[in-house]
């Protein structure tokens, strides 16, 4: 693994160096930076040029002059970029079309002229970086990653954490377009000829297909669009087969300019969408799989998360980001986990999935607290659904949203589009946690103090705040109103004992 110490981080980036990734793939060129905890760094700056480079691959075999032109423009800027960000530490690495063309070497040339150092990966490398870039935003995938670059197709099998087996096709999506050209059904010949012969005949099966690359993402943007999705978050987002039959036909009738026009479809995809449908129904057809799973996460993070060790690997990366968000913005960095462990007597019931997003939310609950007090419930909802979160599919989201929409003052009704993306049960159960979430962040002001002499109890018919005698000055009009907000959605008598 080569990476590039471009210059020593200035004393207040020490303590949060910031990472650059300059991905050169066959479709397009990016650099992505990223700052923050190891585990789950946020994205600080990302850009792509749609390159090309592995255009017209398949029939000549070289990277076009008029690709390796906009290449080089491309990665000069971003050399230039990452030097003014002052990124510590910055990786270049380049797949497919660099690795197969015959004048591939030309461009590793004129990168390293830029002084960055390039690496370029094996199919066998972008395999196990796919895969791990999965398993870092949903831990607990268990199936197929299938990773569709421009150049090559990986497939990999992820499961309890690990990467398994991993295969490399060339039939990258700007492939496909030549295969198809053949004539009917060559591309699904193709497909099953590739997978025969590799041993993947049937791998999925009652497995889903976690769909990485940007060509399948805009396919999933297209699948949104159809069917009015009220969340513009793709992570997660899911997909069977007669979703991706009707966009096989949807794409083959509409012109291309209709297809720009969809939000957040890079028009730069827009031409290859139909090739991409078509080998992602040969490829389900032949997998013997009916589901899929978008991932935003892929071979960039997949590279960051392979750097870690396993103890940083089994953190939750939901919880991760979410400590660190309540850290950098709320008023009191230790706030959130003691709000959990206050409330959390009320609800022992749990299960370990509601108990994690409870904690998200307890850790989100003060991020609010700057913005205009009218507005802090749909703050609370902005953060909870539009938030970078991974490892939470929509209806959890829903959930954290509902419940720091409660917590922010938002009442206990249910704001669109939440009511639309979880159970109504499930949903009420957020809006208790909100609740109690309301009352410890009123009886406290946000302080830790208050929360670590203080403890709530429940016996089934009186939800009991106990205070010491030093704090009972603390449980005022506002603090006696939410008391009695929560023990009414549990059913239960409220009373404070000193």
């Amino acid at each position: 693994m080569a990476t590039l110490l471009l210059r020593k981080p200035r004393s207040d980036l020490a303590i949060e160096p910031r990472t650059g990734i300059i991905d050169i793939g066959s479709n397009s060129i990016r650099l992505v930076v990223y700052q923050g905890p190891e585990r789950l760094p946020a994205i600080l700056f990302n850009e792509k040029v749609m390159a090309g480079l592995g255009r017209g691959l398949a029939e000549t075999g070289a990277i076009a002059e008029t690709a390796l032109a906009v290449a080089t423009e491309a990665l000069a800027r971003f050399a230039a970029v990452a030097r003014e960000m002052e990124v510590t530490r910055l990786r270049t690495v380049a797949t497919a079309a660099v690795r197969e063309a015959s004048n591939g070497a030309i461009l590793l040339e004129a990168v390293r002229a830029l002084g960055l150092e390039v690496e370029l990966l094996s199919g066998e490398q972008e395999a196990i970086a796919a895969g791990h870039g999965v398993l870092s935003a949903i831990p607990d995938a268990d199936g197929i990653v299938g990773d569709l670059g421009g150049g090559s197709l990986e497939l990999v099998r992820v499961s309890a954490g690990k990467v398994l087996d991993r295969v490399s096709f060339p039939l990258g999506v700007l492939r496909i377009g030549a295969i198809r050209n053949k004539g009917p059904g060559a591309l699904e010949r193709q497909v099953y000829k590739a997978l025969k012969n590799a041993g993947w005949l049937g791998r999925g099966s009652g497995l889903p297909l976690y769909l990485v690359g940007g060509s399948w993402r805009a396919l999933a943007r297209l699948d949104m669009h159809l069917n009015s999705y009220p969340l513009p978050v793709i992570h997660q987002y899911s997909m069977g087969l007669p979703a991706i039959a009707r966009m096989g036909r949807t794409i083959s009738h509409v012109p291309k300019s209709w297809l720009r026009a969809i939000p957040g479809l890079s028009s730069g995809r827009a031409t290859t969408l139909g090739d991409a449908a078509a080998l992602l129904a040969a490829l389900l057809k032949h997998l013997e799989t009916d589901t899929t799973i978008v991932s935003a996460f892929g071979l960039r993070e997949g590279l960051l998360y392979g750097q870690l060790d396993a103890e940083r690997r089994s953190e939750d990366p939901l919880i991760v980001a979410a400590r660190d968000e309540g850290q950098r913005h709320g008023r009191f960095p230790e706030h959130g986990d003691l709000l959990d462990h206050w409330i959390s007597p009320l609800f022992v019931s749990d299960t370990p999935e509601l108990a994690r997003l409870r904690l998200a939310a307890c850790l989100l609950a003060d991020v609010g607290w700057r913005a205009n007090p009218e507005f802090r419930a749909e703050r609370g909802v902005e953060i909870a659904l539009h938030g970078n979160w991974v490892a939470i599919d929509a209806r959890g989201r829903a959930l954290l949203a509902q419940t720091l929409f409660t917590s922010l003052g938002g009442g206990t009704q249910i704001p669109a589009p939440i009511e639309s993306l979880a159970p109504a049960e499930d949903l009420k159960r957020a809006i208790v946690w909100g609740l109690a979430m309301r009352l410890g962040q009123r009886l406290s002001g946000g302080l830790a103090g208050p929360l670590r002499r203080s403890r709530l109890t429940d016996d089934g018919e009186i939800v009991t705040l106990h205070v010491s005698s030093d704090d009972l000055a603390l449980y005022g009009e506002a603090v006696e109103r939410r008391h009695n907000a929560l023990a009414t959605a549990l059913g239960r008598k409220p009373i404070v004992i000193a």
